[in-house]
């Protein structure tokens, strides 16, 4: 069931809104479906947001705003990996349960520079919905390019999970020192 064509700022406006108070991310086709137009439209809604700097990303899961986060709430670290991209689910599942939230996936490419992806797991669901993503798609990893060398942004509500998601990853033979 669509609702009726809402148009320009009014439909970025409530795209927004949306984005700002949902507790999971949102799809682009769900937004399109509340909003009676293509999920084309959509993608290009949520770019012309980005560029008014609103702190939207897109992520597996759909659509996310990133809400303003006091720095004594989260801890965050880069660390950095590589493994085989047959390892990047044991890679991703170490590190959500050990209670770390992965913000991204970093790279350094020969050509543009640093390439970043968004992320944002959370848990085993997480990543079972990026991983069937993965595959339903047939995308390659960023860490593809650069033989498995990448880079993540974790962040915890303490310390103590991400030196446990660090040790865990080392253990397995996952991180680079």
């Amino acid at each position: 069931m669509t609702t009726k064509k809402i148009l320009g700022e009014e439909r970025r406006n409530l795209i927004l809104g949306w984005l700002k108070t949902a507790s999971t991310p949102l799809t682009g086709n769900e937004l399109a479906e509340k909003t009676g137009v293509s999920r084309q439209v959509i993608v290009q809604d949520i770019s012309i947001l980005k560029a008014r700097n609103y702190p939207l990303i897109a992520t597996a899961q759909g659509y996310m705003y990133i809400k303003p986060t006091s720095e004594e709430q989260t801890v965050k670290q880069v660390i950095a990996c590589q493994h085989s991209p047959e390892e990047t689910e044991e890679e991703l599942l170490l590190l959500v349960d050990n209670r770390v939230t992965i913000r991204d996936v970093m790279i350094e490419h020969p050509i543009y520079g640093d390439l970043t992806g968004s992320l944002m797991l959370n848990n085993r669901n997480d990543v079972k919905i990026f991983i069937e993503k993965m595959r339903n798609t047939k995308a390659a990893l960023l860490s593809e390019l650069t033989e498995g060398v990448h880079l993540h942004t974790i962040e915890a509500d303490r310390m103590e999970h991400i030196e446990a998601a660090i040790e865990a990853l080392k253990h397995r033979g996952f991180l680079l020192n």
